[in-house]
């Protein structure tokens, strides 16, 4: 029996069956993917993938503590199951005991689809976008502009097993659309990008508009030396920056000194404001048009993940509380070793409590400054204060007594997240973007445009 036609519950319940380990988790990832690809108003490519991957991971209890032992392989079928099980136990029989050892999760309860078929995406998710970007491209082309892109739709079905009885089951889907809008020369680009889950709440005609828009501005050249200026921040770029904070804020690093969450001479900065604004940082499962998995999914142990938390169920944290830090990433192993609550790594983030203003009235309102499209290229620079750069890309544009005057040229900028929401002066209304930088690893999330009075351009940057 092949892997494909052997059901992927079925799957998980043999490897289990297998193992002799003293503890078992196994996950079962399948995984379908479409995707359309377009360049000078015209498509491209298009196409569909299918893949398996099925992890094992074997615990095996000793003097010193339980060892656990990870392997993962893909296109893994029956026959080859109890090759794959014995090589987690032999991993985990040699190796050292885990420091993150813990017992194994009990008591979530079974989710009711987890004997059913696996979820799965194809091309008719396109079936009512295709036709608009086809009216995109048509306008576009009349419009003296070309455009660039792709859409790409996934559905991940994760089944999560384990030998103290845990049978779940989690669907993700996951759509991206970046769109570039380019003059016929080259000289001038803009970019949009959004997050669906469907593509039934996505319109290429109202992106093209907008990037026409952007096209428009950059019309008019202005040269600007690096400094700093009052700046505002598209949600997209919000959301990199705060989730490369969110990456950056696990408990136990704090503790040990060792992140800007760390309090000088002992301790972390949880309970300490880190903005006047109102702001609220958060994840939920849960969250309306972003939801992820309700339960930890870990097919590896990390600085906030750990494989013996495999089935916990998540809860909607606030890592900011209303300008004040309020939770940092813990396991169950990282919770008790530094006495900080129980926080899990979950799938989403969304920072609201700004006002209601869009990000056109907040430049209506502004004297002079820049208004940024995106980010990228986003690296650390020192973890002790989360001091990062990266550059800005498809179009920087000076605004003068509320109104856009002109595009202006790219920057290097250095700024730290965690700095720039103790400065921001306003934030607007919260809206679902996609985070460029980010957008292979993470999509769900929600922010709002912010102002800063003075961000960090470092120096200029000749890229388009």
């Amino acid at each position: 029996m092949g892997s494909r036609t052997t059901k992927l519950h079925e799957i998980v319940e043999r490897a289990l069956e297998l193992s002799t380990a003293d503890g078992c988790v196994v996950i079962a990832d399948e995984e379908s993917s479409a995707n359309l690809r377009w360049a000078a108003n015209a498509l491209t490519t298009n196409g569909v993938t299918r893949g398996r991957t099925l992890t094992v991971i074997a615990t095996v209890d000793g003097k010193e503590g339980a060892a656990s032992g990870v392997v993962s392989r893909s296109a893994v079928t029956v026959d080859d199951l109890a090759d794959l099980v014995r090589a987690a136990e032999a991993a985990a029989r040699e190796g050292e005991p885990a420091e993150d050892a813990q017992e194994l999760v009990t008591g979530t309860p079974a989710s009711p689809d987890f004997l059913e078929a696996p979820a799965e995406t194809s091309s008719a998710v396109f079936a009512d976008f295709a036709p608009a970007l086809g009216e995109a491209f048509a306008r576009a082309r009349a419009g003296g502009r070309e455009l660039y892109g792709f859409a790409h739709h996934e559905m991940t079905s994760s089944y999560v097993g384990t030998s103290t009885g845990l049978r779940l089951r989690h669907d993700q889907p996951n759509g991206t659309l970046e769109l570039n809008a380019k003059s016929p020369d080259r000289t001038r680009s803009a970019w949009a990008g959004r997050s669906t889950r469907d593509f039934k709440d996505v319109d290429p005609g109202t992106l093209d508009t907008e990037l026409a828009r952007r096209l428009g501005w950059a019309e008019r050249r202005i040269e600007l030396p690096a400094g700093r200026y009052e700046t505002l921040l598209p949600p997209t770029a919000v959301a990199d920056l705060l989730i490369y904070q969110y990456w950056s804020a696990a408990g136990r690093d704090a503790v040990e000194g060792r992140t800007v969450f760390s309090k000088p001479g002992g301790g972390t900065r949880v309970g300490e404001r880190l903005s006047a604004l109102p702001l609220t940082l958060r994840s939920d499962p849960s969250e309306p048009g972003l939801e992820s998995a309700p339960f930890v999914i870990a097919h590896a142990s990390g600085d906030s993940s750990s494989v013996f938390d495999n089935g916990l169920p998540l809860a909607p944290t606030e890592w900011i509380r209303e300008g004040e830090l309020a939770h940092l990433l813990t396991t169950r192993h990282s919770a008790g070793l530094t006495g900080l609550p129980l926080a899990p790594d979950i799938d989403n983030l969304i920072l609201d409590g700004g006002s209601e203003r869009s990000l056109e009235e907040m430049v209506a309102a502004t004297e002079r400054g820049l208004l940024l499209t995106c980010l990228w290229y986003i690296r650390e620079v020192d973890p002790a204060t989360l001091l990062l750069t990266g550059l800005t890309r498809d179009g920087v544009y000076l605004v003068e007594d509320g109104e856009v005057v002109g595009e202006v040229n790219n920057f290097r900028f250095n700024e730290s997240p965690v700095d720039l929401l103790g400065r921001a002066t306003e934030a607007g209304r919260t809206e679902k973007t996609l985070p460029r930088e980010w957008g292979d690893y993470f999509t769900r999330a929600a922010m709002p445009p912010l102002r800063v009075p003075d961000f960090n351009m470092s120096s200029v940057s000749q890229g388009v």
